[in-house]
């Protein structure tokens, strides 16, 4: 049984909002339901949530979760990395749609900087993001998968995460086996780890599943 990526990476909001406007978003979704912030569109930093940032036993945590990395105020940049510096046992991820309008440089070597992808159209944030944002870590979600994307560079990726779209949006896109076997492949052929989301295993079938984490997570995998 294909293992959720929740119980691998956990989920720290230290801002919630985004402005990218996707039409399949499940963070505006929750925004609403659960009343976390009044303007979904209008990222908002909860400063006190800074200290979740401090675990004891060494643990993989995503940051932008209900975010844009794009969209966070160079302040809520500063404050966060301060943090993360004191907690070098712990792997820090951050995501972003928008490369082209980020600003971001770490020398952390616990700081992940990834960029998601979902058709042919947006692999040239594969390049922005590595022009915009200066880390030790690369990594590239391509999900929700939303077609087949032809040929990509990994290079300079460490890490590659599939998913299918989720949820009951009307226009709902399910990836197709074809478009997720044609990334693996891709993936697989420059020996870097690939991880498939738990949803795709209805989609692949379990013995077609792959499931890898990085060795650059270290202790905190």
């Amino acid at each position: 049984m294909a293992v959720c990526i929740k119980t691998l990476i956990r989920n720290i909001n230290l801002v919630i909002g985004c402005t990218n406007n996707c039409p399949y978003c499940y963070a505006r979704r929750n925004c609403r339901r659960f009343h976390m912030t009044e303007d979904f569109s209008k990222p908002v930093f909860f400063e006190r949530k800074l200290r979740l940032l401090d675990r004891r036993n060494p643990g993989i945590y995503l940051l932008t979760g209900m975010s844009d990395l794009a969209d966070w105020k160079s302040e809520w940049v500063r404050m966060t990395l301060d943090r993360i510096a004191q907690n070098p046992e712990n792997t820090y991820l951050f995501l972003t749609k928008s490369p082209d309008r980020l600003t971001f440089s770490s020398s952390l070597d616990n700081v992940w900087v990834g960029v998601t992808v979902t058709r042919a159209s947006e692999l040239g944030r594969l390049a922005s993001l590595k022009r915009r944002a200066a880390c030790k870590h690369y990594f590239i979600t391509f999900e929700p998968l939303h077609e087949s994307l032809g040929a990509f560079d990994t290079n300079g990726f460490e890490w590659v995460v599939v998913g299918s779209e989720t949820g009951g949006r009307r226009g709902k896109i399910t990836a197709h086996p074809a478009w997720v076997n044609e990334v693996a492949h891709q993936v697989r052929c420059a020996n870097t780890p690939i991880f498939m989301k738990e949803e795709l295993e209805k989609i692949m079938g379990s013995e077609a599943m792959i499931q890898e984490l990085p060795l650059s997570f270290g202790s905190s995998a």
